[in-house]
């Protein structure tokens, strides 16, 4: 563009000095030579006005420019120092915290310290007391004594297998004589763990993530064992069990043995659960408190065991129950419902409560059963339960028909003989699960140990379905 305005000016000096040139030849008599000497001093002055000019807009622009510059450097620097102070403060504030987290934190360093000190000191005491109690047990004479109605140790041998978790469920609970609780005999106590270990099995079967079959929560069942060999299914033995009032007992036991198997799939990092079946005696039984105990000293496992009731159960329960549940429920552990006969559930009222599983059998489900009694379709029992943060779990899955169907209905976890059957603990798997679980609790703030009253059955824990 420049270049363009330059050639147009030129052209237009050229012809002004022409025209020039043209009129003092014509008009004032001048000869050819001197209007063409006449038009060049023309066209001279005309460029060296034109050059003047030019230079002096340039000097103009360059003033300008050079005064932006100086202005925008000005602004640079006034922002420069605010960045500076504020970068300043904020090193005073940082080296304040610092100071004032440091003077904070000594003390509870060296408290810290001084408890450390003291536990050790503790640990020290509390080993050599058992020690020394455990040489002065050892030199004692074992005394024989027949708890009142229970048959004693020298005739447990031939006592059928039921007879004999009798007897080591009333070690575990000792019956009141005379207002006082009878005394209890090394021996017998030594005796009731060997009955519940022998005669009490416990096996785990998978329940799994639908339709990936990823392993999720293991269930524990239990199993009796009898004077021949042969194991007895919870289901044939319970209800003999209940009648003779020995389903806290088993309970307490079962959730021994839970608590040690959590503990161990944490130690191993494995995010599994674990599905422990209580009975509703158990939530009235006088001894509640004990089993409250175990809980709260493991609430760091809350959310890995879920222990399960059976529908009839839940339905029955008053207000006893509820506020036992409401007691497990404080302390963090959840609860699931099985053995549904029907799909009648207020889910509002179970989540209320803590459930927050619902285990449901497939042929039921599918109303392969007959006419089921429910309050919904089948294939929207999953999300109903599902809007009140309960999954649905669909068990007796024997087929792989029926994992295809379940996938209509929703269902996200399964269990049956199709995934696994139950299979026994191996043997060993929780030896020194408690010694290798002390760095958990410590850093839970929670230990396993067995309340008083039941340390003689704690190694012998089992569940029961």
């Amino acid at each position: 563009m420049v270049r363009i305005s330059a050639f147009l000016i030129a052209a237009c000096m050229v012809l002004i000095t022409a025209l020039l040139g043209t009129v003092v030849y014509a008009r004032f008599g001048f000869t050819g030579a001197e209007s063409a000497l006449a038009g060049l001093g023309a066209l001279t002055a005309f460029a060296v006005y034109y050059a003047v000019a030019a230079r002096r807009h340039d000097r103009l622009e360059s003033s300008n420019q050079l005064a932006k510059l100086a202005r925008g450097a000005g602004d640079l620097a006034t922002q420069l120092g605010e960045f500076g102070r504020r970068l300043n403060a904020i090193e005073a504030k940082v080296e304040s915290a610092v100071e004032r987290a440091a003077a904070i934190s000594q003390p509870l360093t060296e408290e810290v310290v001084r408890l450390s000190d003291a536990v050790n000191a503790l640990s020290g005491s509390v080993a050599a007391h058992e020690a020394a109690l455990t040489e002065q047990a050892n030199k004692r004479e074992p005394e024989v004594q027949d708890l009142p109605g229970i048959v004693s140790v020298e005739r447990l041998t031939n006592a059928p297998a039921v007879a004999r978790l009798q007897f080591a469920s009333s070690v575990f609970r000792p019956a009141p004589t005379n207002g006082k609780s009878a005394p209890l005999a090394r021996s017998d106590r030594d005796a009731a763990e060997t009955v519940a270990t022998d005669e009490i099995e416990l096996h785990l079967q998978p329940v799994v993530t639908l339709p990936q079959r990823k392993l999720r929560y293991y269930e524990a069942l239990t199993r009796l064992k009898t004077d021949g060999g042969e194991l007895v299914a919870a289901g044939e033995f319970l209800s003999e069990a209940e009648a003779a009032a020995l389903m806290p007992g088993i309970d307490y036991l079962a959730a021994v043995r839970s608590v040690q198997i959590v503990r161990r799939l944490l130690l191993q990092k494995r995010e599994v659960g674990l599905f422990c079946n209580l009975s509703a005696a158990t939530l009235t039984d006088p001894g509640f408190s004990k089993f409250l105990e175990l809980m709260d000293a493991n609430r760091a496992i809350a959310a890995a065991l879920v222990f399960e009731f059976p529908q009839s159960a839940v339905r029955a329960m008053g207000a006893v129950e509820h506020a036992s549940l409401a007691a497990l429920a404080e302390r963090g552990f959840r609860f699931s419902m099985d053995n549904l006969t029907d799909l009648r559930v207020n889910a509002r009222e179970l989540n209320e409560r803590g459930f927050r599983f619902v285990k449901v059998p497939a042929p039921l489900l599918f109303n392969r059963l007959g006419a089921v009694a429910a309050d919904i379709r089948p294939a929207d029992f999953s999300e109903s339960l599902g809007r009140f943060g309960i999954d649905l779990i669909a068990d007796r899955i024997e087929h792989e028909n029926t994992v295809i169907d379940l996938l209509d209905y929703d269902v996200r976890f399964g269990q049956g003989l199709l995934f696994s059957p139950p299979r026994p603990l191996r043997a060993g798997a929780l030896e020194g699960a408690d010694a290798r679980a002390d760095g958990l609790n410590a850093t839970n703030g929670a230990e396993a140990a067995p309340a008083a009253g039941f340390a003689p059955l704690a190694r012998a824990g089992m569940g029961h379905s």
